[in-house]
């Protein structure tokens, strides 16, 4: 599991984001904080691996916090959560090295997409190529980048206009009637959207069995 701390100066904004958290699987809340003093405090005896942190909090400004966490060490980081729209605070967390920087109000499915994004960043191997890093960045990988063993570019872009299309997320069922392609194969080439950071998946839960999996691009 993602150890997750929260730190808004609002009780109720840090119980909706805690229940984002929650929601969202393989992410679990470990603390709560409402003072910048009580956030570095906590990241100092929880070591959570993610802060979503607030910029205006009572004592302290998040940027203020921010620095304190990373004079601490570790490898905790950090997505700003926070309805700062000023130039200089956004500027000034990218240079303190926050993953991300989420104005509010925002949506669960944004904050998701981040999480989702972060699993991946933590999933890496050792070694990377330019396309991960690219990808890990944020940015677009100046030439295509190689498809694993198996899978073509060719089909990847029907998979991938498939889900574009498509109003709301789909199943690995859908996708293969929208395409033509059997279901393990379409099942395949969405998985590797997912790893790759340019697809979003989440869990349906029905009445019995195992919950179906469901996919949506990122945009």
């Amino acid at each position: 599991m993602i150890r997750v701390l929260v730190v808004d100066d609002d009780f109720m904004v840090a119980k909706v984001h805690s229940g984002y958290v929650g929601r969202t699987p393989g992410f679990e809340v470990v603390g709560v904080a409402h003072t910048g003093a009580d956030a570095v405090r906590k990241v100092e005896e929880l070591r959570p691996d993610l802060v979503l942190l607030d910029i205006y909090l009572p004592d302290m400004d998040g940027l203020s916090v921010l620095r304190e966490v990373r004079a601490l060490g570790g490898d905790t980081d950090v997505i700003v959560v926070s309805a700062a729209r000023e130039v200089d605070t956004v500027r000034s967390a990218m240079r303190g090295g926050v993953l991300h920087y989420l104005i509010k109000p925002f949506t669960y499915n944004a904050l998701r997409a981040q999480l989702e994004h972060f699993s991946v960043v933590r999933r890496q191997p050792p070694t990377m190529d330019q396309s991960t890093v690219d990808q890990l960045f944020g940015g677009r990988p100046s030439a295509e980048p190689a498809m694993p063993k198996g899978l073509s570019q060719e089909t990847a872009k029907l998979v991938e206009q498939a889900l574009r299309d498509h109003s709301g997320d789909m199943s690995a069922s859908e996708c293969a009637e929208a395409t033509e392609l059997s279901r393990v194969s379409a099942r395949r080439y969405l998985e590797h959207f997912v790893s790759a950071g340019r697809a979003e998946v989440g869990l349906r839960y029905g009445s019995t069995g195992r919950p179906e999996r469901r996919y949506r691009w990122r945009s």
